[in-house]
Parts: C-alpha cells; sequence; structure tokens
C-alpha cells in the first residue's frame, strides 16, 4: 500500500527557534509538520472511512497509538503503532495527536517531510519583540510550493509570510537564499530529535567524529557537518 505525498495546503509551518548572528540580524528556523486531520484525510482517500482504525493505549505510563487497515487480501487488521509527546498546552490531547500522526510516519504518511531541508527566514524588525532577554515572533509562515522526486525527497519548497511575499526558496528552479545562516545548538538538537536522534547520540557524533569536546566549540562549518549527518540518519531511518 502506498499513500500519495502531502500536497502545500498540507504541510504547517512552526517557528522552531529564534536568534540573533553575530551581524545583529535575526532569523529563525522554521519546522515542518502535518496536522492530525491531514492522516485521517489521507486514509479515508486512500483506504475508505470503514477500512481503518486507531487505538490508544499506556505502556510504561507512555501513551501509543495503533492505526490499523484492513488487508483484503489476508483478511485481516495490519497495525502499525508509535508513542506521542505531550503538547504545551492540553497535555492528554497533545500525546493522543502527536501519536497519532506519529503512527501514520510509520504507515507512510508525509513521511517525505524527513527529507526537508534546514528552513531558516531572516525575520523583519517588525516581526520579532525581545521580552525578558529572550526573542519571541508571532510572525506566521506557510509552504506555498512543494516538489518531489521519485524517491519522495523533497526537491523544491517555497515558503511565504501571510502576506504572500517568498521568503524561502529551495530547490529545482528556486532562487538560493542570499542571507547567511546560522547555526546553534539548539537547532542541531531540535533537528536530531526530529528524526529519532537522541542527545546523547548526537554528543557522541560531535565529540567522536567532529573531535570537539562540547558543543560551544563547534564552528559554522561543524554544525554544517552535524546537520549533513543528522540528515542522513534521518533518511537512513525511513
Amino acid at each position: 500500500m502506498k499513500f500519495r505525498v502531502l500536497k502545500a495546503s498540507e504541510i504547517d509551518c512552526r517557528i522552531q527557534s529564534i536568534g540573533q548572528n553575530k551581524t545583529g540580524a535575526v532569523g529563525t528556523t522554521i519546522l515542518l509538520y502535518k496536522d492530525a486531520r491531514v492522516d485521517m484525510n489521507i486514509l479515508d482517500e486512500t483506504v475508505g472511512a470503514m477500512n481503518w482504525q486507531r487505538g490508544h493505549s499506556i505502556i510504561d505510563g507512555n501513551l501509543y497509538c495503533t492505526i490499523s487497515i484492513w488487508d483484503e487480501v489476508k483478511e485481516q487488521w495490519i497495525s502499525k503503532s508509535d508513542v506521542g509527546t505531550e503538547s504545551n498546552t492540553e497535555k492528554e490531547k497533545g500525546q493522543a495527536s502527536d501519536s497519532f500522526k506519529r503512527a501514520g510516519f510509520n504507515w507512510g504518511i508525509g513521511r517525505e517531510l524527513y527529507s526537508a531541508p534546514f528552513v531558516y527566514i531572516q525575520l523583519d524588525k517588525s516581526e520579532y519583540i525581545e521580552r525578558n532577554g529572550k526573542l519571541t515572533s508571532n510572525a506566521k509562515f506557510k509552504v506555498k510550493d512543494v516538489s518531489y522526486d521519485e524517491n519522495r525527497n523533497i526537491v523544491r519548497l517555497v515558503v511565504v509570510d501571510s502576506k504572500g511575499k517568498v521568503r524561502y526558496t529551495f530547490g529545482e528552479n528556486a532562487q538560493q537564499q542570499t542571507q547567511e545562516t546560522v547555526y546553534n545548538w539548539q537547532t542541531l538538537k531540535a533537528r536530531a530529535t526530529q528524526g529519532g536522534i537522541s542527545e546523547d547520540d548526537l554528543v557522541h557524533y560531535v565529540t567522536e567524529t567532529l573531535k570537539v569536546k562540547k558543543p560551544s566549540e563547534l564552528t559554522q562549518e561543524h554544525y554544517q557537518q552535524a546537520f549533513n549527518w543528522v540528515n542522513a540518519q534521518r533518511y537512513a531511518k525511513r
């Protein structure tokens, strides 16, 4: 069974972190994700609303979701499960939704998001404020266009702001970014976590492969190497 790739309208953008580079410019890294309703709609569309079901169970204090799909040939339910994490707002609802989306990834729904490039957008002064020494932003972004290759890897991506202005482009026939991308440990760790890589594994790679004693000693070149390694690990786990 093969599920279709996500449409641009089905991919949401979330501000993951905000930082200031050495020139004083402020930028944000963007996480691409799918909403649980996308999984529901694609399951309905692909196998039929009556041919799939979901269930939740608690294992060792963690909430798991199981998505089962009816196999007409084998005449049995085929199930795949994954665990969820808490949201910042509603604990139980967030875990249920997250576990459902992760179970959907196991079935292949939206798995192409694992091939997403590192999305960095430089913010205008009107798009962020500093509160208690911390930069925050309410800027909204969305995916305008996305294309994939035959292996379902993202080869083109266009992200726009709430006014429709193009703020990020990547890939085929896209004008490449000229602004400076600045990496830091938080964005690298967040990227690793998204791909199922623990902080311990990340630290081990940094110390053993890059020969850096601690994250504070990482250069931008080191970060680029680390991001490439994280992406390679993410693809291998698909």
